[in-house]
């Protein structure tokens, strides 16, 4: 069994401070402190050290993450092996995922696995593509399908595998009756003077929509804020602005709003990834779910399966 204060550990890492760290684990900071002296001492390494009134992870702390990495790693793929020596699909899936992939990806796929293996339990989540990954390294997921961005795991982080699974176009959103809505295709440039619709910063869609206007050759003038697809629709529709919408948005169908296709250079994509702990994609359940989603992203023709 590995020691639970290694996850400690590694939700430092993640976290930065103990409080944060102890907050992931819903354990007090006091608990989190004591567990990593602990660990120190019975290691006889220094882990942490202070730095102002933050602690910092000691270089013997980060060899000692490397180590915990693959055990963990290990662990997971001692766990599929095992399950693959069942005589059927059954147990626990969790899966979760960013509002957009749920209603497009994760619901008709957790449909299909339902139909095909009534046998597997399932336990459906939606969240914001930051939160995947603390859930799934809580172990209170297993599937996160999420929107990579910036501040993200990278593609060799240790602690996750992941699997593209479809590149998805973003449109421009207008009101009905708009000068660009009767074309079938524009270059984001050509709506550079128009007032737009933007997401609060905190919010990764502000980030695409900002990056993609910058390559297109112009600063958008961000007059209103939504926080949902919804919202930004309902703005759109009375005239207060244009946006990006993802092509896989879900919208009202009586709104008068017209999605306009993107083409040219700066034409702005986004790609859904589904990640999973490094080590469990063996694992019968989590491979039937990854199929499940990658058969339900080839069978739609409004995004690039990968």
């Amino acid at each position: 069994m590995i020691d639970p204060r290694l996850h400690t550990l590694r939700m430092l890492r993640e976290h930065g401070t103990v409080t944060a760290a102890a907050m992931a684990l819903h354990l007090t900071p006091s608990t989190v402190s004591q567990q990593l002296r602990q660990l120190a001492h019975d290691l006889d390494a220094v882990l942490l050290e202070q730095v102002g009134r933050r602690v910092q992870l000691t270089a013997a702390a980060h060899t000692l993450l490397r180590h915990a990495d693959d055990l963990f790693a290990g662990a997971e793929r001692a766990r599929a092996d095992l399950a693959a020596q069942r005589a059927d699909l059954s147990g626990v899936l969790r899966i979760s995922a960013m509002p957009t992939a749920m209603v497009a990806l994760v619901a008709p796929a957790a449909a299909r696995l339902r139909a095909e293996h009534p046998r597997l339990a399932l336990e459906i989540n939606e969240d914001e593509s930051r939160h995947c990954f603390d859930l799934l390294l809580a172990g209170d997921t297993d599937i996160g399908v999420v929107i990579p961005a910036a501040d993200g795991p990278a593609p060799t982080d240790a602690r996750f595998e992941q699997h593209p699974l479809a590149d998805e176009p973003q449109d421009l959103l207008v009101p009905a009756g708009h000068r660009l809505a009767a074309c079938r295709s524009v270059e984001l440039a050509e709506a550079a003077a128009e007032d737009w619709i933007g997401a609060p910063d905190r919010v990764a869609h502000c980030q695409l929509q900002l990056s993609a206007c910058a390559a297109a050759g112009f600063t958008p003038r961000i007059v209103h804020r939504g926080m949902d697809w919804i919202g930004i629709s309902a703005l759109v529709t009375r005239g207060f602005g244009v946006s990006l919408i993802p092509r896989l948005a879900y919208l009202p169908a009586d709104d008068a709003v017209v999605r306009i296709p993107l083409h040219g250079p700066s034409a702005p994509s986004r790609r859904h990834i589904a990640f999973v702990r490094r080590g469990s994609s063996g694992h019968p359940a989590i491979a039937a779910g990854l199929a499940a989603v990658r058969a339900i992203c080839r069978e739609r023709g409004d995004i690039t399966a990968l």
